[in-house]
């Protein structure tokens, strides 16, 4: 019994302790730069060049978030505020995880760059914000 009971609890921690997938650690870190960048839009302290910068909505499903990546990261305006510098570290390290690390992991299920300028809150997201 105390045996079985060790067991159970050993695998239940090597269950937790395993690493992310690089799908995993993507996934994350885009819904944590687009979650940031909704804050910093909606900061009440934002500096007058944060309204400047280009939407940030990233889906990792969509082959054009390389490109909007690239393209915010390389935007030569707003560096004197650090949560945009910070901003612009995470989507750097984004980019590069995407393009070199997980290259072959993903796959990309459309290539419409029009979704991530005006995008449409998914089901799943609806039903998060219904749970919430």
């Amino acid at each position: 019994m105390l045996l079985s009971l060790l067991a159970l609890l050993s695998a239940a921690l090597l269950a937790r302790a395993a690493p992310p997938t690089c799908y995993s650690r993507v996934l994350s870190l885009s819904k944590e730069i687009t979650e940031s960048f909704k804050e910093l839009q909606t900061s009440k302290a934002k500096d007058s060049c944060v309204e400047m910068l280009p939407r940030l909505y990233l889906d990792i499903h969509n082959y054009c978030v390389l490109t909007k990546l690239r393209d915010f990261v390389a935007y030569p305006r707003c560096e004197r505020v650090l949560e945009v510098s910070e901003l612009k570290e995470k989507a750097r390290s984004l980019y590069t995880i995407m393009i070199s690390y997980c290259r072959r992991d993903l796959a990309f299920l459309t290539d419409d760059c029009n979704a991530l300028e005006s995008p449409i809150q998914s089901s799943i997201e609806s039903s998060e914000d219904i749970d919430s």
